[in-house]
């Protein structure tokens, strides 16, 4: 051990389906290194677990010592931060309960805190972002999957059993579409990338109308984004039907826990006006009428992944410390 080394740094992990983001941050959240690679290439998740510990280890021997860094902070889907497990998520390849904070302890000797990729984000928002000075509101992040997150007095509000603030999984059409978590008509089915694009397919299926979008190949929401850039009205149709969806679930939302503001952020949000416009004329029409015009609808416009980690830090840096290298 370094004489008087400093535990001044920690260690934030954002894990999505795709990809695994991990960085070194200090306390005042600069990072100062980061690196990624492929989630969906450790379909076992011992395998993902070594693969992951190795690659922090070599982050922290080239940028500082292992006596500096304090703990782990964890951003993943479906994960519970009262568990610390990743607790049967309809969209990562790991199924079950995955005690992954306990395994990454056991295997890097320190504290880890693990929690809701959309608590990570809210966390990021209140430090870093839009929610900066904000005590009471709430974050929906729409990507591959839809979730959200509720900040009461300044806190996160997790729920009995740590599973508060699934919003993508309210059901918006009854007997709609299936859903992977094993309900049908979920808001996620209908406003999370994949919603997106069968919208943009059933349309196209039901009309013979011309449309941009019928010429891609593999239609995404930014391509479907473009298009309403163009002009293409069957695209700005989809996300007319789009924001409709999510303008229910805002207000819904919002008419439950009266929050100062829903924070948009994910992929499917740089849709910008296309989608939020139709959203909020949702939301108007939906949400109980005490509380109409009191909740501002805000686009996130922090970076996605340097947020998620620095969410993640924030609960590192929370997290009571434990460490083999004292």
């Amino acid at each position: 051990m370094l004489y008087g080394a400093k535990k001044n740094k920690v260690i934030g992990i954002d894990i999505s389906i795709e990809t695994t983001t991990y960085a070194i941050i200090d306390v005042r959240g600069n990072i100062i290194a980061k690196d990624v690679f492929s989630t969906i290439d450790y379909p076992d998740v011992n395998s993902y677990v070594v693969a992951l510990c190795d690659r922090i280890v070599n982050l922290i021997q080239d940028n500082c010592s292992m006596d500096e860094v304090r703990s782990i902070g964890i951003s993943a889907p479906s994960g519970n931060f009262k568990t610390g497990c990743i607790e049967n998520s309809p969209n990562m390849p790991w199924h079950g309960v995955i005690p992954l904070a306990a395994m990454l302890r056991d295997r890097l000797g320190l504290a880890v805190a693990l929690g809701n990729d959309s608590h990570a984000v809210a966390l990021g928002e209140q430090t870093f972002g839009s929610g900066h000075g904000l005590s009471d509101f709430g974050v929906v992040t729409i990507g591959s999957g839809l979730g959200s997150a509720f900040l009461s007095h300044g806190k996160i509000h997790l729920g009995y059993s740590g599973f508060a603030g699934e919003l993508g999984h309210i059901c918006v059409e009854d007997g709609g579409r299936p859903c992977n978590c094993g309900l049908r008509g979920c808001l996620e089915r209908y406003v999370a990338a994949s919603g997106v694009v069968e919208t943009a397919r059933e349309l196209m299926a039901g009309s013979d109308k011309p449309s941009m979008m019928r010429s891609v190949g593999q239609l995404t929401p930014k391509i479907i984004t473009q298009c309403c850039d163009e002009g293409d009205e069957m695209a700005i149709e989809v996300y007319r039907r789009t924001g409709y969806y999510l303008g229910i679930g805002l207000a819904n939302f919002a008419t439950l826990v009266n929050p100062q503001a829903i924070i948009i952020t994910g992929g499917v949000s740089r849709a910008g006006k296309w989608l939020m416009g139709p959203a909020k004329e949702s939301f108007d029409s939906h949400v109980f009428h005490n509380i109409r015009g009191k909740v501002s609808l805000i686009i996130s416009t922090l970076d996605n992944r340097e947020r998620d980690i620095l969410g993640a830090s924030v609960m590192a840096w929370e997290v009571e410390e434990y460490s083999l290298f004292k």
